[in-house]
Formats: structure tokens, C-alpha cells, sequence
């Protein structure tokens, strides 16, 4: 038997375009986002960007933030993606949530009302405050930037 912690209670207003649409939902016991569907139909074309409509405002609990992630099936599939995944939805937005996709495929991309179009993950944020040092620390690693750590074969890396 899988157990989860307590479920974290999202409010959400349906608005008018978003009647009759279901809500996000997890597509099975062991997901970590809820599937979203759009609330408008739109033909994306190749390299074109739309931020697609989904018929709610969330009003996300303080202390947590909604990841919005691509849906992998389109990715591979269609080349259809969120350009700044992981999108981010602050605790205090209050705005019809919009999925920001893109088509990197070669081939025109027909979004239809109720379709499938990304994963929300509810995630708790971590507030960071800034302490400046005269020294960082050494690290096995230290100033090595992009690439340092290998791995691409074809890089000699």
C-alpha cells in the first residue's frame, strides 16, 4: 500500500472558458504531476511560442509554488515543450494560469480544448537570504564551469 503525506488544498476559481474542462489531475498513484488540459484550441506552428489557456486561477498556498513541466509524450512525439521548464507559478499570482509551450517540430501542432498539454507539480519553496564571505571554501571541483564534469562522449569528455 502507497501512502502519501496529507494532500496541501489548492483553491481554484473556474473561470467561464473553463467550464466543463476537468481539473489537473495525477494520471496515477505514482505521478508527480497532475496533467493540465488547455481551455482553448490552438495551432501551433513550427518555432511559434503561445501561452495556452487553461480556464482556472489558483490561488497556491503560501510557502509553495506550482512547477509547470512539459508532458514528455509530447516532447518526443511532436517537439512540443514549455521554453522555460520548470515554469514557476508564485503563491501570489492570481491570474488565469497559462501554459507557455512550444512547437520545435517541423510540422504545424493542433492543440484542441481538453487536450493534455503539461504536468503541475506542487513543490514548497525554500526562501534563501544572501551572507557575503571573503572566502567560498575549496571544493574538489572548485572554479570548473560548464562541461568541467564530463560526460559527452563526443567531447573527448
Amino acid at each position: 500500500m502507497t501512502t502519501h503525506p496529507a494532500p496541501v488544498p489548492i483553491l481554484f476559481k473556474r473561470l467561464p472558458h473553463g467550464e466543463g474542462l476537468p481539473l489537473p489531475a495525477y494520471a496515477t498513484e505514482g505521478a508527480a504531476g497532475m496533467d493540465v488540459v488547455a481551455a482553448e484550441d490552438v495551432d501551433l506552428a513550427p518555432a511559434q511560442r503561445h501561452a495556452v489557456a487553461t480556464g482556472l486561477a489558483l490561488a497556491i498556498p503560501h510557502g509553495y509554488e506550482i512547477q509547470v513541466r512539459p508532458r514528455s509524450g509530447l516532447a518526443l512525439k511532436h517537439g512540443i515543450s514549455a521554453p522555460n521548464a520548470p515554469g514557476t507559478i508564485d503563491s501570489d499570482y492570481r491570474g488565469e494560469l497559462k501554459i507557455i509551450l512550444i512547437n520545435h517540430g517541423q510540422e504545424s501542432f493542433a492543440i484542441r480544448r481538453g487536450d493534455r498539454i503539461a504536468q503541475l507539480v506542487l513543490a514548497p519553496v525554500t526562501r534563501g537570504t544572501w551572507l557575503e564571505v571573503d572566502d567560498l571554501g575549496e571544493t574538489a571541483r572548485g572554479e570548473g564551469g560548464f562541461g568541467s564534469t564530463g560526460g559527452v562522449v563526443a567531447l573527448g569528455n
